[in-house]
């Protein structure tokens, strides 16, 4: 996939006020400061699309862009930044699970995860909740410039080995770097490939362009 146009919609922390749910859906969520908004800007080839900062906790909203007119990347607010108000997570997390439980056109979760570390409970716990629910989701790993191939390959041993305790099998794995523009198209293949697989369900009529905008 080719992604020619890639514009922000919308920002806000409530489902309701999301775009009209009538086209596929990809959102990227992980623990803060894992790497996402530079994840985002790479695959849109736009540095500027998404908020990058050396500060966690940076995206506090639901943020919508539609790309090549067909579909929404959706970046998520990080989880798991300790230094947040506990008010603020708690809202956070509020309308995180509003919107994974009911956004109706949710395609795919990308559940980013630093390459650099172990297995996180933070992030185990939330990847079980998500098989829970049945929300389909895959597993991004990031930042794999930073880290030899042999310490991939042995956390990701570990991934397999403490989640098949629970699982038959695991989600589908990407490894990226945003800096090298690593795992770029393996992603955006496998979005393409899903928005065919959902054609019958998101029919790109002209009607469903005009309501692909906020409400």
């Amino acid at each position: 996939m080719i992604i020619k146009t890639a514009e922000f919609i919308i920002s806000n922390t409530d489902i309701n006020k999301c775009p009209k749910p009538v086209l596929p859906e990809y959102a990227f969520i992980g623990r803060s400061n894992v790497g996402k908004s530079s994840l985002i800007n790479m695959l849109t080839d736009n540095s500027k699309l998404a908020k990058t900062s050396a500060q966690p906790g940076k995206t506090q909203v639901i943020n919508h862009f539609l790309i090549n007119k067909n579909w929404y990347m959706v970046d998520l607010p990080g989880y798991g930044y300790a230094k947040a108000a506990k008010t603020e997570r708690k809202a956070w997390s509020g309308f995180i699970k509003d919107y994974l439980l009911k956004r109706t056109n949710l395609s795919n979760v990308f559940v980013l995860l630093d390459a650099r570390l172990l297995p996180q409970e933070i992030d185990l716990d939330f990847m079980q909740n998500l098989g829970k629910k049945a929300i389909p989701f895959s597993m991004v790993f990031t930042k794999t410039d930073k880290i030899t191939k042999a310490e991939l390959q042995k956390n990701i041993k570990i991934y397999e080995t403490q989640m098949l305790e629970t699982w038959s099998e695991l989600p589908k794995i990407f490894f990226t770097s945003a800096a090298k523009k690593e795992g770029k198209n393996d992603i955006l293949n496998y979005i393409e490939e899903t928005n065919l697989l959902l054609a019958d369900r998101f029919k790109k009529t002209e009607e469903i362009k005009k309501w692909a905008k906020p409400i």
